[in-house]
């Protein structure tokens, strides 16, 4: 186990910058997730932590020690590839044992190592089996072994799980978190999938456009996001935004809708102004169907997401405005139908319009 330091870290290809001075704790034994769009440079820090790309500026230190300048080997660090990365023409057992043959250990401590390293992967039976006659899944965890039985400092993972199927991608995420909890390692782990993320991740680390947006604890991103872009991109469905107006009464702020009435809040903090436009913001299962809220909207129906005992219902306004409110009801709406929708003024978030978090208080 170790951990890891990311000071003012930076990437760069000639005048290109991709990563942005970052600065980043990971503590011992965590599992640290990197998750964001595609371009937005989670891959190549987590090969510049791995020591296969040059860090231009900045220091990596892994527990304490700097190591800039050391071979993958030298700075404990095992990668587990998206492509397995297996040899064909070897059996399993020879896969998962080849990088240990190749640092000089005995044929004994190969052997123990290989055989522990199945059994808690339990693929025990399929040693001595070739990758081709092994499914997504198996060789998966094959590559997973190879990683294992080094014993590394550090365990890296570049979206392993994006060539499965969604039923074996669910699977293989469970048995990931209790290898995890089972062997107590330092894990890095990088995805698009903000739904891996939430699931595996003790952190998570936001990154746009080779910045971080923000890092903390699943339910920290999900419940508290600093900025729109983290509120939308955690969550599936994402985050609705709803443009209000802001105006000023006695002890704090009334936000107007064209279509929902108003709401009353107390600001804390900078970035509020009288007549400003901004973006209300509420997840799907916090707009729901039904009236009675103390904020509500109606909107028609355009699409309905039956996921068996949630559904999603994709609906607009009047005037234009789209939401995703979410619904458990055994009526299913259909297409065209007139629904009342709503939410609890506790469960808004509030934006400005460049994405800045706004910061407030209980409703007045």
């Amino acid at each position: 186990m170790a951990t890891l330091q990311l000071d003012k870290l930076k990437k760069c290809y000639g005048d290109l910058e991709v990563i942005e001075s970052l600065e980043l704790a990971i503590e011992d034994g965590s599992f640290t997730v990197f998750v964001g769009p595609s371009g937005c440079g989670k891959s190549t820090l987590l090969r510049m932590i791995a020591g296969l790309e040059e860090i231009t500026d900045g220091e990596l230190r892994i527990d304490g020690r700097r190591v800039n300048d050391a071979t993958p080997v030298e700075r404990g660090v095992s990668m587990v590839f998206q492509n397995y990365a297996l040899y064909p023409h070897m059996s399993v057992e020879k896969n998962i044992g080849f990088g240990l043959k190749m640092l000089g250990l005995s044929k004994d401590d190969i052997k123990r190592r290989v055989r522990e390293a199945a059994q808690t992967l339990q693929i025990e039976p399929l040693l001595k089996r070739r990758p081709s006659q092994l499914s997504g899944g198996q060789r998966q965890r094959v590559a997973i072994g190879r990683a294992i039985v080094r014993e590394p400092k550090l365990f890296l993972f570049d979206e392993p799980l994006s060539n499965l199927d969604a039923e074996l991608r669910v699977t293989m995420r469970v048995e990931l978190a209790k290898l995890h909890r089972q062997i107590g390692a330092t894990m890095i782990y990088v995805t698009h999938d903000q739904t891996e993320a939430l699931t595996l991740a003790d952190k998570i680390v936001v990154l746009r456009d080779g910045a971080i947006e923000q890092a903390g604890t699943p339910m920290e991103l999900y419940l508290d996001p600093a900025n729109a872009f983290v509120a939308g991109f955690i969550g599936s469905p994402q985050m609705n935004f709803i443009p209000v107006t802001a105006g000023s009464i006695d002890g704090g702020m009334r936000l107007s809708g064209a279509e929902m009435g108003h709401l009353d809040v107390v600001p804390e903090g900078a970035g509020w102004s009288q007549d400003m436009t901004l973006n209300l913001g509420v997840r799907p299962e916090h707009l729901q169907v039904g009236s009675g809220f103390p904020v509500q909207l109606e909107i028609t129906v355009d699409v309905v997401e039956n996921l068996g005992g949630t559904r999603y219902v994709y609906g607009s306004t009047a005037g234009g405005q789209q939401v995703i409110a979410e619904t458990r009801d055994d009526a299913i709406p259909r297409p065209g139908d007139q629904l009342t929708v709503g939410f609890e003024p506790e469960r808004a978030r509030f934006f400005d319009q460049d994405g800045h978090r706004l910061r407030h208080a209980t409703t007045p």
